[in-house]
């Protein structure tokens, strides 16, 4: 499935409209399946349908079970199949099963639901517990003024379309490890962290997360599940999202370009 479509679209200039060929990101539904034991029965449920751009679905499937809480290690899951183009059902191992009711949390932190808060902010506690240790991280502000240009020229699609949002993992030192790219932020986050699962590299903690856009209570809270301490932002953050960075001793910062940026919380880490 190809991450981009061409389309003829009308250009206007000025008084003059013209025909033109364009590139779109490609948009399509991804249902998540689940199939697990319970008592010796075989249950299959649908446990989510999200937008999302065709590409690493099985990171994308497996990053989201992580960053909801229902699995823990990648070991977790026996299998995934890529059923059709548009759905992909993950095997949980024997040994697994799984709290369902932990999606329920997945129905409140969208910026559109208007419910997060305190309350969410504790759902996430009750999951994670990797980001209580004291650390000694500390980063340099020039190391973080490159992230950007860094993270853009291994935007492949967005470089064609405009129209993709991305996230990048750095190592302290500011070497790159790994971009995805997604229409949706929170899935590309989700398939960061699964490919990270996958390579047994959690927790993230000795890692810089940027993101290519705003920061929202989601994507912190998936940043949290996967232990990481610094996200950097180009775009702005949400108040939700500064509320749980604070109550979570992460570092937050917003408004990352050129040579500028607001530390939001942890300023700690921050060294100018």
């Amino acid at each position: 499935m190809s991450q981009s479509v061409r389309t003829t679209i009308k250009k206007v200039n000025a008084a003059s409209i013209t025909d033109a060929d364009d590139m779109l990101a490609t948009e399509e539904p991804l249902e998540i399946r689940l199939e697990y034991r319970v008592a010796g029965k075989k249950i299959t449920k649908s446990i989510s349908v999200t937008m999302r751009t065709p590409g690493n679905d099985a990171e994308l499937a497996i990053g989201f079970l992580y960053t909801e809480g229902i699995i823990e290690h990648a070991t977790d899951v026996q299998s995934i199949a890529q059923v059709s183009e548009h759905v992909v059902k993950l095997s949980l191992s024997d040994k697994v099963i799984p709290d369902i009711s932990k999606l329920e949390r997945n129905f409140y932190t969208t910026s559109s639901c208007g419910v997060c808060g305190k309350s969410s902010i504790e759902a996430v506690r009750i999951s994670c517990n990797i980001l209580d240790a004291k650390d000694e991280l500390r980063v340099n502000a020039s190391l973080l003024y490159t992230l950007p240009d860094v993270l853009r020229s291994r935007q492949d699609v967005f470089e064609h379309t405009g129209g993709l949002h991305a996230c990048a993992l750095f190592d302290m030192n500011g070497r790159l490890l790994q971009v995805r790219e997604d229409v949706g932020r929170h899935n590309a986050l989700d398939k960061l962290i699964g490919a990270s699962l996958n390579a047994g590299v959690l927790p993230l903690n000795s890692h810089i997360l940027l993101l290519s856009g705003r920061a929202s209570f989601e994507l912190m809270q998936k940043a949290a599940m996967a232990g990481i301490k610094i996200v950097a932002a180009v775009g702005a953050p949400s108040s939700l999202a500064v509320q749980m960075a604070e109550d979570w001793g992460m570092t937050l910062i917003g408004f990352l370009r050129g040579e500028r940026f607001n530390i939001y919380s942890g300023a700690q880490r921050i060294v100018i």
